[in-house]
């Protein structure tokens, strides 16, 4: 009887010790995966800021501590004037605008997007409740409040239909476009703040015509302010591009302004910062009004949803090499825009989206991550409680020349000319995005750009890439005889491939030029006709019952010129609904192929076993029905018997 002493001795290697081992207390596995609570997963999934900061690196500190200041000094007083626009007090912007920077910052995807009010946000905003505030601004307060609880709602019912992918339909032509077009409206915005002028208007085409008719009576202290400012934010930009320029474009601004005092010559200047925080409250609004805030928070949503997700696309982070490139996820920017407006309309502020002049300026300072949001989030709680004097003196011409730099960095004339070099129609959609947001505004502009983006779409799968397939003398596989000279191909059969899925929009054009190609090939080729004509259908991976019925009147016409048709590498997707149509019964089993070498073998079998008549047979067939002389009816009998032959 051999005992496990015995074993041990037996497995060990000649010549080595066996080790005096002896039992110890076994470890205790535990190999099952731990499960995370839901709760924490669903707040892990809706805080990847938090999850950020985990990896958040020393060294980006101090950019984007220099990013939020200069971005906080454009942005305090930038939305203190958009509540003009929404008719509200001046402190309800820095409540708004400090709600939006910390929340996003912790449930925001995009590393860099600045989230806050925007003009046209606020615009539609302040238009959506003026019907029924009549004037009283306690009121439009609690109104704009409800509306961002509104807006709240429709973002998290699209994220719950996962409507996300709704962003996917902008093609990079029209963000380019787009971000131009948004540059102009924001250069047009400001020219009455660097000329010291009084330009109205809603549409850039009323403002301009409004500057116009003022510009004659421009005030050059701030104009040369405005210039100043320019001049000193580009040189520095260039001089020392690692330097915050806007953040010293605009202190420099601002102590030049009180020193030499030049609001006592007509520079205008911020003033008087109002100073507090709210205490989180639900509004005070009923649900009739609530009822009426429904359509405008769709469209409020829809706008606010199009500004982040086409300006995070459009400004990817200063991420290092190892980081990789910035990917925005659609359906957690209707999670982060959600909570947003909750807390926005919880601390009674006004809807928000992202602004692409703060985003551009963030970048210009070397922003890393939203940790800059939370540091203009601090600077604004200052501002609030401390520092509002610190404003007092800051040149609003100083902050337009700022808002004309920022707007220079939302065109990228080196992406224009890329898409020129591409294709010119890849320009025009771009152009066409960019005239239709000056010309019609944010809201129709975003709408036009998913129109042109459908109808490209629509263009390109009507009239496709398509091509016959031959052999090429040594490279594997089938292609496309056009791109090879030298292609060759068996007499009698051609593969065709047509490059889209198949719908009531493409299939009279698939049909059209098969029955093309089959003529060319019956003219080049004329002593041995087409007699198969195999449809290699790996990239029609769709089909609706009007290309069906397309593909039944194929056979047909295919049919009548004595060709079969077939099918190679068909995929089941593909296969189902042809066969519900009775297509795959009609063609047959024996022409579907799985693979263009099967239906190539598949060919050669039937061709040898059905070859064409000679013309010494056609000859002797001609000579025995002259001595038989049969009836036209009997001759017209075998003619048809003949043909059908050849069909089969």
């Amino acid at each position: 009887m051999t005992t496990d002493d015995d074993r041990a001795s037996s497995a060990a290697p000649e010549g080595r010790p066996t080790p005096n081992l002896t039992y110890r207390q076994a470890t205790e596995y535990r190999l099952d995966p731990e499960r995370e609570h839901l709760l924490l997963r669903a707040l892990s999934a809706a805080t990847p800021g938090l999850t950020r900061l985990r990896r958040y690196r020393r060294s980006w500190l101090r950019p984007d501590l220099f990013a939020g200041v200069a971005v906080a000094a454009y942005l305090v007083p930038q939305v203190m004037a958009y509540t003009v626009i929404v008719n509200v007090p001046p402190v309800v912007g820095l409540w708004t605008a400090l709600a939006a920077l910390v929340v996003y910052a912790v449930m925001g995807c995009s590393r860099v997007l600045s989230v806050g009010p925007e003009s046209t946000v606020a615009l539609m905003a302040g238009a959506a409740v003026a019907s029924m505030a009549h004037g009283d601004q306690s009121r439009v307060m609690a109104l704009t409040a409800a509306l961002s609880l509104v807006v709240a709602g429709w973002c998290a019912l699209a994220r719950l239909a996962r409507l996300g992918w709704i962003a996917e339909l902008l093609s990079q032509p029209l963000l380019v476009g787009y971000l131009a077009g948004g540059a102009v409206l924001m250069v047009v915005g400001q020219l009455g703040n660097v000329t010291g002028t009084s330009v109205h208007g809603e549409s850039i085409l009323a403002q301009l015509q409004s500057f116009v008719g003022v510009v004659k009576d421009t005030h050059w202290p701030t104009l040369g302010i405005a210039v100043g400012t320019l001049a000193l934010l580009l040189s520095l930009h260039k001089l020392l591009p690692k330097w915050p320029a806007p953040l010293i474009a605009v202190a420099t601004a601002t102590v030049v302004c009180a020193v030499v005092g030049l609001d006592q010559y007509g520079v205008a200047v911020v003033g008087d910062v109002p100073t507090g925080l709210p205490v989180p409250h639900l509004p005070a609004v009923s649900w009739d009004d609530m009822q009426l805030l429904i359509l405008a928070g769709l469209g409020v949503a829809v706008v606010a949803y199009g500004d982040n997700t086409l300006i995070g696309r459009g400004f990817p982070a200063n991420t290092d090499a190892d980081e990789g490139r910035e990917e925005l996820d659609p359906q957690q920017e209707l999670v982060a825009l959600s909570g947003v407006h909750v807390v926005v309309g919880l601390f009674g502020g006004f809807p928000v989206s992202s602004s692409g002049s703060r985003t551009a300026l963030a970048l210009a300072a070397g922003a890393r991550t939203q940790v800059y949001s939370l540091a203009s989030a601090v600077c604004v709680v200052a501002v609030l409680f401390a520092a509002g004097p610190l404003f007092a003196d800051l040149p609003k011409a100083a902050l337009g020349a700022v808002v004309v730099y920022a707007a220079g960095k939302l065109v990228s004339w080196q992406e224009f000319r890329r898409l020129a070099r591409f294709r010119k129609t890849e320009l025009g959609l771009a152009l066409a995005g960019a005239l239709g947001t000056v010309l019609f505004g944010i809201l129709i502009g975003v709408g036009l750009a998913i129109a042109l983006s459908l109808l490209e779409m629509a263009q390109r799968l009507a009239r496709p890439h398509e091509g016959v397939l031959g052999r090429v003398p040594g490279l594997p596989g089938m292609h496309d005889v056009a791109d090879y000279p030298d292609a060759q191909a068996l007499p009698g059969l051609v593969i065709y491939r047509y490059d889209a899925p198949l719908f009531f929009a493409n299939v009279g054009d698939l049909c059209r030029r098969a029955l093309l190609a089959v003529t060319q090939e019956n003219a080049a080729c004329p002593e041995y006709p087409v007699r198969w004509f195999v449809l290699n259908v790996e990239a029609n991976v769709e089909v609706d019952i009007t290309a069906a019925d397309g593909l039944q009147r194929l056979h047909e016409d295919l049919a009548e010129r004595g060709v079969r048709l077939g099918l190679a590498r068909v995929k089941t997707d593909l296969r189902l609904p042809l066969s519900r149509a009775g297509l795959t019964d009609m063609i047959g089993e024996d022409m579907l192929f799985p693979t263009l070498p099967v239906a190539e073998e598949a060919y050669l079998a039937w061709a040898t076993a059905n070859p064409l008549p000679t013309p010494q047979d056609e000859e002797a067939a001609t000579g025995t029905e002259e001595l038989d002389e049969p009836h036209p009816v009997d001759d017209q009998a075998a003619r048809g018997t003949a043909a059908g032959e050849r069909a089969g």
